[in-house]
């Protein structure tokens, strides 16, 4: 098969350009800004299942509240998985989140999310 004159030149051309190392092509200069550092944030939560009843103590160190909601799922398909209302915890402060199943409980989370200033 030959290829046409006009195409010729330009499969040479593109072919040199992807032999080349990446490293040799010129490159835009961009200036890299350090990023800020994260805000901490998020309450430190243990939880704790005794046959169906669930309790959950959520700790927050940092000074922007957290609002912490506990979610229950229940192993019979027939029992209602069922997820608490949000509480605030503020800055230094301990809150307490109960829930329950009526037999088994499957698996338990906590969520947090930032509060609006």
């Amino acid at each position: 098969m030959r290829l046409s004159r006009s195409l010729a030149p330009v499969t040479v051309a593109v072919c040199l350009v992807m032999s080349v190392p990446y490293d040799a092509m010129p490159h835009a200069r961009v200036e890299v800004r350090e990023a800020a550092a994260p805000e901490p944030f998020g309450s430190w939560c243990r939880s704790r299942v005794t046959g169906s009843h669930v309790t959950a103590y959520c700790h927050n160190p940092y000074p922007r509240t957290d609002s912490v909601s506990l979610h229950i799922e229940c192993d019979r398909w027939w029992d209602v998985d069922s997820d608490s209302a949000a509480v605030d915890a503020g800055p230094a402060q301990t809150v307490r989140l109960t829930g329950r199943c009526w037999k088994e409980v499957r698996s338990v989370w906590v969520s947090h999310r930032k509060r609006a200033r």
